[in-house]
């Protein structure tokens, strides 16, 4: 199949190299990981997105995960447009930002105080320094093939050992920074025991995925999470849920109510802000205590709790918050999951398709895969492949093979049904 014009995308993204270290704002989206050049996005509607060439895809990106509602939603965008009348930042509280937190706090039982800030990294960092000025402890335990964002203790990867201090996964990060964050595989008792035998007395907090969506989807089983808060409680360390990625997206409760376990301190992000920069964190009364002004552990921002990301958010969790919203939305993901599965099965392909919600992962493996370290880096040459060619068939998804799909409200059997039927075609080019 004839690949589709990128001229106009090519020409933005020579000119964006002159102003951006490598031409982008965000690494990923260098598609260095696929073929050809990025593609340049115009705009977006309901289930679909044109790029600046013309071309139109129905996508299964949804901006990594935030737009469950597909894109340009009207009633999200009427709702922004409406507060923008009165003015779009006053780095002053506003009723909105209440209102939003009724809405989240109401539909979540698992949080009793917020605290809104501009984006799932500083989410992230804040909750880790909450949890250090709670316990009085310095060292964090992450696991390796989780991504919670990038700032400098969680930008690091395993050594060699079950145990490990991490290294450093960037430069610019001290090695002092990377020596207070232990770094362990996933589905690991043993390395979760052997990190708190060792470190017992300056563990602060286990952070974790939700549901591990940043590398793959890495499903864990309900023991091993159980594990984890039972281990987290008996040696006085809080547990942390990042669910930057699953929260208010496989329910209104998270990963927290999938597991039916309740996290210490939980991150949200994405979906909160209905395509607009949201993140929070949020615990019980008495950890959110310890956050200023009430507390002695520092953090602010001047657009936290921005009015219009307010107004995004208000309109979206109203929609989320709706009678039956996620039963059809899961039901939709599923069916659609389940016909690609049957057809790889006819097909006996060596590949797999991994699912949550409205969530899921395509794993060029017979495996079943919980761990990083189970992902066979050769395996990404196949997803380059299907990338291009579901390109070249009108479907976008992600430009990498280790980042998941999602399906929104706004895709219909007419576009599912095409996407299904550009996978099995593109299937076809990558099992010749």
């Amino acid at each position: 199949m004839q690949d589709i014009s990128r001229a106009k995308s090519a020409e933005l993204y020579e000119k964006s190299k002159t102003y951006f270290p490598g031409g982008v704002n965000s690494p990923v989206r260098a598609f260095k990981s696929v073929y050809g050049t990025p593609l340049f996005i115009q705009k977006g509607d309901g289930p679909y997105i044109w790029d600046a060439d013309g071309n139109q895809f129905i996508d299964f990106c949804a901006s990594w995960g935030p737009l469950i509602l597909g894109h340009n939603n009207a009633k999200i965008r009427e709702k922004v447009t409406e507060v923008m009348q009165d003015g779009m930042s006053f780095g002053a509280p506003t009723a909105l930002e209440n209102e939003l937190a009724e809405l989240i706090i109401k539909n979540n039982r698992f949080v009793e105080k917020i605290r809104f800030t501009s984006s799932g990294t500083e989410a992230v960092m804040s909750a880790i320094r909450l949890a250090r000025g709670y316990t009085g402890r310095n060292k964090i335990i992450k696991f390796e093939g989780c991504y919670h964002g990038h700032s400098d203790s969680l930008l690091v990867k395993a050594g060699s050992g079950l145990v490990t201090f991490g290294k450093t996964s960037s430069a610019g990060v001290p090695k002092a920074f990377a020596d207070e964050t232990i770094v362990i595989a996933l589905n690991d008792k043993q390395a979760i025991t052997e990190a708190f035998a060792q470190f017992k007395d300056d563990v602060a907090a286990v952070i974790i995925e939700g549901i591990p969506a940043n590398n793959g989807l890495l499903i864990q089983d309900k023991d091993y999470v159980e594990f984890l808060s039972e281990t987290c409680t008996a040696n006085g360390a809080l547990l942390i849920f990042d669910e930057v990625i699953t929260g208010f997206r496989v329910g209104l409760e998270g990963a927290a109510a999938h597991y039916g376990i309740k996290p210490d301190i939980v991150t949200y992000g994405k979906i909160i802000g209905g395509g607009l920069p949201v993140g929070m964190y949020g615990a019980s009364n008495e950890i959110m205590a310890h956050i200023s002004p009430d507390g002695g552990v520092y953090q602010a921002g001047t657009l936290s709790g921005n009015p219009v990301a307010m107004a995004a958010g208000i309109a979206t969790l109203t929609i989320l918050s709706s009678e039956g919203f996620y039963e059809e939305l899961n039901v939709k993901a599923q069916v659609f999951v389940n016909d690609l599965k049957a057809h790889i099965a006819v097909k006996g392909y060596e590949l797999k398709i991994f699912t949550v919600g409205s969530i899921f992962w395509f794993a060029f493996t017979t495996k079943d895969i919980k761990t990083a370290e189970a992902i066979d880096p050769a395996s990404m040459d196949k997803f380059k492949i299907m990338h291009r060619e579901l390109l070249n068939r009108g479907i976008y998804f992600g430009p990498s093979g280790y980042e998941v799909g999602f399906v929104s409200a706004a895709h219909t059997d007419v576009e599912l049904d095409k996407a299904k039927q550009a996978i099995f075609e593109a299937l076809e080019v990558v099992y010749p």
